[in-house]
Order: structure tokens, then sequence, then C-alpha cells
């Protein structure tokens, strides 16, 4: 064997290359402060506003990394190296769609994200079909 690597060389050749990908884009999405003439733009509450915010998810993390899709993301997990430091900003993503659950806009969004792209969060409907076949088995008997 002639000791050449095989295969495609690795997207990113150290956790800290890949954490400094993540916190641009978890920067990014918070969007900045509405500016005018030098001073922030404020709401009627005297709050600043923030223009250009936009949702955190897995798939916008994907492609902020410069994976192709969510899946990319996923297998790129696998990497015993980069594993935790992926897993941490999925349960940032998460953490984020959960909070939306109590966002009356976002709520619906959130419930699907969380239940399609996290363990844990489906909405369970289980229906015990093996008492009622009992039953009128026994009815028939």
């Amino acid at each position: 064997m002639s000791g050449k690597q095989v295969g495609r060389p690795p997207k990113y050749r150290s956790v800290e290359e890949i954490q400094a990908k993540i916190d641009a884009y978890f920067e990014e999405c918070k969007g900045h402060v509405m500016m005018f003439n030098g001073h922030a733009v404020t709401d009627k509450s005297g709050n600043p506003v923030i223009v250009d915010a936009r949702p955190i998810t897995v798939t916008g993390l994907a492609l902020a990394l410069g994976f192709n899709s969510r899946q990319s993301l996923l297998n790129y997990q696998a990497k015993k190296e980069f594993m935790d430091t992926i897993m941490r900003a999925k349960a940032r993503v998460e953490c984020y769609t959960e909070e939306r659950l109590f966002d009356n806009a976002g709520a619906n969004g959130a419930k699907f994200s969380l239940a399609n792209n996290f363990e844990g969060w489906k909405d369970k409907h289980e229906v015990d079909t093996d008492i009622t076949v009992k039953k009128k088995l026994e009815d028939l008997i």
C-alpha cells in the first residue's frame, strides 16, 4: 500500500474550525439593530428594531457549514471528533425551536420541526387494538 489517503479530504480539520463556523451561523441569525442617521431605530416601547434576523434551523446550520443538505450534516456528525460539537449545535437549534412553542406566531412550525428533526418529540397516538379484538372474540364464543 502506498500510504496515500483514499477518499475525499475532510471538510473540517479541527473542532475549533467547525465551531467558529457554527458560532458565526448563530450570530448571523440574530440579525442587527436598524440604524438611521447613526442612531438605533426603536419601536414604540423603546426596544431596538432588529432587522435581517432569521430562525435557526438544522438545515440552515448545514448550509452555513458548507454541506449540501441536512442529511450531510447528520452524516458528518458520525465522525467521532466532531460528534459532540455538532450535537451541541443541534441542541441549540432544538432549544430555540422549543422556545418557539411559547410564541403564537411560531408554535405550529416549531411543533413540526421538533417532531421531524429531533428525537422524543413525536405526537403519539397509539390505539390498543388488541383489547378490542379479544373482547369481540369472547363475545363470539
